[in-house]
């Protein structure tokens, strides 16, 4: 599998996974939790996708100043940050859904590596 081949599968399962959560928890729990889990998903896929577009860039063109790194992941963070601060303060996530939303794609992405891993060694 290769490096896009991983971050697109693990782009789709992780959003079928947090949507499928999300509506279970919107629907059992109440409201702010189902937004919470899809907010944090849909931070965590954006943030993800934001990565591997800038280690492509890097990888392709060679790009690897060490400033560029530093201004690229402190853009992401703040961009994350406001977001979650903005969903947090306005009472439409709850806190632990969105970190159960978050959570979802950095499982994903383990366990696609180790199959990946397990496939091809």
């Amino acid at each position: 599998m290769t490096p896009s081949e991983l971050a697109t599968r693990v782009t789709l399962d992780t959003c079928l996974a947090v949507a499928a959560l999300a509506a279970l928890a919107g629907g059992l729990l109440s409201a702010p939790i189902g937004v919470g889990v899809l907010a944090g998903g849909a931070l965590a896929v954006v943030n993800f996708r934001w990565l591997v577009a800038r280690a492509f860039v890097a990888t392709e063109l060679g790009s690897t100043s060490t400033a560029a790194w530093i201004l690229g992941a402190g853009l992401r963070f703040a961009v994350c940050t406001a977001a979650c601060a903005i969903l947090l303060a306005t009472g439409s996530a709850h806190p632990l859904a969105l970190v159960a939303g978050f959570t979802v794609l950095p499982c994903d992405l383990i366990a696609r590596g180790l199959m990946s891993a397990r496939t091809e060694g």
